[in-house]
């Protein structure tokens, strides 16, 4: 993950944020409007967009809606500190990770590095990674896709980290903690109910009941390897 787009009107955070990023070995480029940084990040090849909610012209939610129309590109969203519905209603849009304002540069290059890892194939020459097959549920690791009935789904890069781990561990319950630290890269939180959202929007994908929830543990992909 080389090349990230950062879509805010606050310039000076921008040209910070390019320091900053640029100085961890990321290339980037800035748009300052939500209808522009759509444009951008359709036409031109990123890696990742940080996106503001709070954008003149299209806001970041819009914008969102946008992109995911034609492309799964990791998306970060920076919203307001304490609007918890800001950062669910992003989640549910499709955003892969948020980050309330103000925050530290650094924890923004660790949620990009944890989606990076995410994202990253398996190493040159190596061999592939084997297909994952549960029931009527195919996953592809070396090229993150999944396949329903033969159908592919679309995901978000969160998504399908979120559906492998569980798909790996069918039939057994799998902690939110575990789910948060290996595919958010972070600690769970008192009330981060990103993995929830997340998960939300994995059943409205797949359909079913797939994913059941495990009270006081966590979730589990209900059918078992083999299953027709």
């Amino acid at each position: 993950m080389e090349k990230i787009l950062i879509v805010d009107d606050d310039r000076e955070l921008c040209e910070l944020l390019q320091d900053y990023l640029g100085a961890e070995g990321f290339r980037t480029c800035a748009a300052h409007e939500g209808r522009a940084g759509v444009r951008m990040a359709l036409e031109e090849d990123f890696d990742l967009v940080v996106l503001d909610v709070m954008l003149p012209g299209l806001n970041g939610f819009d914008a969102l809606r946008r992109l995911r129309e034609d492309s799964q590109i990791p998306v970060i969203m920076l919203t307001a500190r304490g609007e918890e519905v800001d950062r669910i209603v992003g989640l549910e849009l499709g955003a892969d990770d948020y980050l309330p304002k103000p925050f530290n540069p650094r924890e923004l290059v660790a949620r990009i590095r944890a989606i990076a890892r995410r994202a990253g194939g398996g190493v040159e020459g190596a061999r592939p990674p084997e297909k994952i097959q549960v029931g009527d549920l195919c996953l592809e690791p070396g090229l993150r896709e999944a396949r329903l009935h033969g159908e592919p789904v679309e995901l978000t890069s969160v998504e399908y980290g979120l559906l492998e781990m569980l798909v790996r561990h069918a039939g057994q319950p799998v902690s939110r903690e575990a789910l948060s630290r290996q595919v958010l890269g972070r600690r769970l939180t008192p009330y981060d109910r990103s993995i929830d959202v997340h998960v939300s929007s994995l059943r409205r994908k797949l359909g079913g009941e797939r994913i059941k929830t495990v009270r006081g543990v966590g979730y589990l992909y209900a059918c078992t390897v083999g299953e027709d």
